[in-house]
């Protein structure tokens, strides 16, 4: 039996009142919890069902059919909200689901045919289901559990194949981190098809024997990958009163912009994680004096979430944190992190990975064994004065700025950088100018912005500019935006000359 499992099941035993999970319209206690995914782990067997998607929103019996999928075998392919129509076409054939779990609602939003979808299990259930006859048995290791569907840079994301055991084992490695904390409830705002809220806010806080609130997307203000609401977050935090919640940057962002313009702190929040991209260190000392306790921490999808993580006992802004006790972290000569321990066996399709895996990140460690990150190896470019620029750093410090949303920043073989802006609805030029001139202030001369234009639309998942865990795709806004980028530095020639 897996250790959550485990853990659920002693619960259940020793505490079966204690609230496990629980919405706005639906609580389920430890013994509950047991109870409907014993039951949910009955239907899947019944059907014989050996891999079964899962597309729905955030609610008690999503971590109820994940602990089902554990009972019975099942693989299990969380589709996250926000994936496309075909993104989600994709999944399901390239994993070789043959059932279906869904929010029929969902799946009408993408176009999908929901008239085969029949009540699930007839035992209350909020899910309807399909069997996916056409799709063949797909190839992969041994063990998986879970195939985790990460955005990549195209449309066709890639399927990474999770154990169980290395899940539980980021979980447990997680909570002993944090320990001193002592949190008992755990809001997911992230979407639970997102590993990093799998694991962190479902997986270790069943360990710890706590408690999940999973309020929908309409109560947190996330919608899709790109758009939210910081005033409805902060409804959902003073109507919940949890202790814990995980963000990514660009939440983060809107949450102390909106702290910052006068808005109640959330009272009783002892843990705010952040990861999933680079944050600003200007926006973590924004964070502290607004009293928020933000940490920052680092993991990939390949290696079943976090690996390293600042906690109350360790904590360094500017770092994404120490690597937790399960992982042996090194970097190879061009500064290129390596990660060993319970990773993943490999893809769907066969590939595997190799027991130290690459992630393609750059970093460097100090002397107290804090990791910092610098940018994606593939995208660092270099100036024709022979610098090495990681553009992640450059747009951190810009949108660290109130009137810069999203930035994409280019030098390549270039003697300064350009960079392509879409600002906040209200600010004007001047105000762009003065933001950029702002960070500049912060960044050394070779990784300043000489020039910038604004861009016609935002970055986007739907125009293909963005993946859909908030990344830019480079290469497609390249594409779009090539000519107005290099017509750039001909206007600053013109204007030196």
């Amino acid at each position: 039996m897996t250790t959550t499992l485990a853990a659920v099941r002693h619960f259940a035993n020793h505490a079966p009142e204690r609230c496990a999970v629980r919405s706005r319209t639906r609580a389920l206690t430890y013994r509950g919890l047991l109870e409907r995914a014993t039951a949910v782990a009955g239907a899947l067997e019944a059907r014989e069902i050996e891999v079964a998607a899962i597309a729905a929103d955030n609610g008690p019996e999503w971590i109820a059919v994940d602990l089902a999928a554990q009972l019975s075998g099942t693989v299990l392919v969380p589709l996250p909200p926000y994936f496309t129509r075909e993104q989600i076409v994709h999944a399901l054939a390239d994993s070789g689901a043959d059932a279906l779990l869904a929010a029929p609602r969902l799946l009408a939003l993408r176009d999908l045919d929901v008239s085969t979808l029949e009540p699930f299990a007839a035992l209350g259930g909020e899910l309807a289901w399909c069997r996916l006859r056409a799709n063949p048995a797909a190839e992969m290791p041994a063990g998986t559990a879970k195939i985790s569907y990460t955005s990549g840079t195209t449309d066709k994301p890639k399927g990474v194949c999770l154990r169980q055991s290395s899940m539980d084992i980021v979980a447990e490695s997680l909570r002993g981190a944090v320990a001193e904390l002592e949190v008992r409830t755990h809001l997911c705002v992230l979407p639970l098809a997102t590993l990093l809220e799998n694991v962190a806010g479902v997986y270790a806080p069943l360990q710890n024997g706590a408690e999940i609130i999973v309020p929908n997307a309409l109560e947190t203000g996330l919608s899709g990958a790109a758009r939210f609401d910081a005033a409805t977050l902060l409804r959902c935090l003073d109507a919940y009163r949890p202790e814990s919640i995980i963000l990514v940057p660009e939440l983060l962002a809107a949450l102390v912009a909106a702290l910052e313009l006068g808005t109640a702190r959330p009272q009783g929040i002892k843990l705010v994680a952040v990861g999933g991209g680079r944050v600003s260190p200007a926006l973590l000392e924004r964070a502290d004096r607004l009293g928020l306790p933000v940490y920052e921490g680092y993991g990939l999808t390949e290696c079943a979430s976090v690996v390293t993580l600042n906690t109350p006992a360790a904590r360094r802004i500017g770092s994404v944190g120490r690597p937790l006790p399960h992982v042996e972290l090194t970097l190879d000569a061009h500064g290129e992190i390596h990660v060993g321990g319970p990773a993943v066996s490999g893809y769907v399709g066969g590939d595997h990975v190799p027991q130290r895996f690459a992630t393609g990140d750059l970093g460097q460690l100090d002397g107290d064994g804090f990791l910092h990150v610098s940018g994606r190896r593939k995208n660092l470019f270099i100036t024709s004065f022979g610098r090495n620029v990681s553009p992640e750093w450059v747009e951190s410090e810009l949108t660290e700025e109130a009137p810069i949303a999203q930035a994409a920043v280019f030098g390549e073989a270039r003697p300064w950088n350009v960079a392509l802006i879409v600002a906040v609805a209200d600010a004007d030029l001047a105000a762009i100018q003065a933001a950029i001139d702002a960070a500049n202030h912060r960044l050394p001369d070779y990784a300043r912005v000489g020039d910038w234009f604004l861009a016609d639309e935002p970055f986007t998942p739907a125009n293909g500019l963005l993946t859909a865990n908030g990344r830019n795709r480079r290469a497609a806004v390249w594409r779009r935006y090539r000519w107005q980028l290099d017509a750039l530095y001909d206007r600053r020639l013109d204007l030196t000359a």
